[in-house]
């Protein structure tokens, strides 16, 4: 058997590897950000993306992701009645200085007022009453917050608290934040809309969304949370999509104004959507190539992806890539349907190769022995 590489030939397409762009390619005065594609994960920008530090409100996407995730699987109905205890009240009422719902004590508030005050108002009451009602205690809360981080591979996270309240160990990286905002829309197509709502009213007080791109880029973005305390600076997490459906996440942290932070994100979010593109390679299960089998009962067998493979694409730098097919000829019989038989490498001068694993699409049996035997003569006879 021979390891076989060929060179893909596609006309007009460009591919980029998910890997982070250096911050360097495009500066930010965020101290920490992350600009990655939706669709595909791929980093377009990377600046301390990885490190973990305090998130402020924008931890309450985690309260918000749960809460969902509830309502999602039944648990919860939109419709059920939390109350307010003094507790959430006092912690994150309107005598703290901080975003609240302005709720009362021993008001009972449906799910869904509870889930748009959070999302729209940023209501510290909001996330304490949900918390409390949910697990008994914020306490307890935050070991749901944790558990739920490691389930969906927050690596760099840690609650302390429902609300993103300042608390020593309390921290999530930027990168981190970008995956969870990805999970909330992705999970919850039904919910996800709320986060696009410019302004909620309870209790008769009427408040505004806090989010700027959707007011600096309506009818692109359309999410998620913005975040501020006094030591962490102004942060934000945020969604837009084009025309296309092309859809890019933001998160920046660390920055010093309101204004720094509505001027960087729709500019950061502005030169995403410019530069960057998706190109679909193929679909799962698509065939790429039919690999030769030696001692089967089929000469070939198709080698397919087990996802569709979309790469995306730096606009301007559509020249020197490739895309390599690597696979050992011919494979041995018998092959088994969903064995690993090629891989697909996407590589660039500027970044790093990209993987693909393609698999047997069908099962492959052994031949008998006079089969073999025949095979076994042409070989020798050169005949194949």
């Amino acid at each position: 058997m021979s390891l076989l590489k060929k060179t893909l030939c596609f006309s007009s397409l460009a591919f980029f590897c998910a890997v982070p762009v250096n911050a360097a390619v495009m500066g930010t005065e965020a101290k920490y950000a992350v600009v990655m594609d939706y669709e595909t994960g791929t980093i377009l920008l990377d600046k301390e993306g990885a490190m973990p530090v305090p998130p402020a409100s924008m931890s309450k996407l985690m309260t918000i992701y749960i809460l969902m995730e509830k309502m999602k699987h039944g648990v919860l109905s939109p419709d059920d009645e939390f109350t307010v205890s003094e507790k959430a009240w006092r912690k994150g009422g309107v005598k703290t200085g901080s975003s609240t719902m302005f709720l009362k004590v021993g008001e009972k508030v449906k799910v869904k007022d509870l889930l748009k005050g959070i999302i729209i108002q940023s209501g510290n009451d909001a996330c304490i009453v949900v918390a409390e009602n949910i697990s008994g205690s914020e306490r307890q809360f935050a070991e749901l917050m944790n558990a739920k981080a490691a389930e969906l591979g927050l690596t760099n996270s840690h609650f302390e608290n429902s609300t993103g309240w300042p608390s020593e160990g309390h921290k999530m990286s930027t990168k981190d934040i970008a995956i969870l905002s990805a999970r909330i829309i992705k999970d919850f197509p039904e919910y996800y809309s709320i986060f696009a709502q410019t302004d909620f009213t309870h209790n008769g007080i009427k408040q505004g969304n806090r989010n700027p791109l959707l007011y600096s880029m309506a009818g692109m973005a359309d999410g998620l949370k913005t975040g501020h305390t006094e030591g962490s600076g102004f942060a934000l997490a945020a969604s837009a999509k084009d025309d296309n459906g092309h859809r890019i996440i933001l998160v920046l942290n660390g920055l010093k104004s309101m204004k720094a932070r509505r001027e960087e994100s729709t500019r950061l979010m502005t030169w995403a959507m410019r530069e960057f593109e998706n190109t679909s390679l193929f679909a799962k299960d698509e065939t790429v190539i039919e690999v030769p089998v030696f001692m089967g009962s089929s000469k070939t067998v198709k080698a397919v992806p087990t996802e569709d493979i979309i790469i995306t694409n730096s606009k301007t730098g559509k020249r020197n890539l490739k895309v390599l097919l690597q696979y050992e000829k011919p494979i041995l019989a018998p092959v088994a349907k969903g064995t690993e038989i090629a891989k697909i490498i996407v590589t660039s001068p500027d970044f790093a190769d990209k993987e693909f694993t393609l698999i047997a699409k069908d099962d492959v049996t052994e031949l008998g022995w006079f089969g073999k035997l025949k095979e076994r003569i042409k070989y020798l006879l050169g005949l194949q």
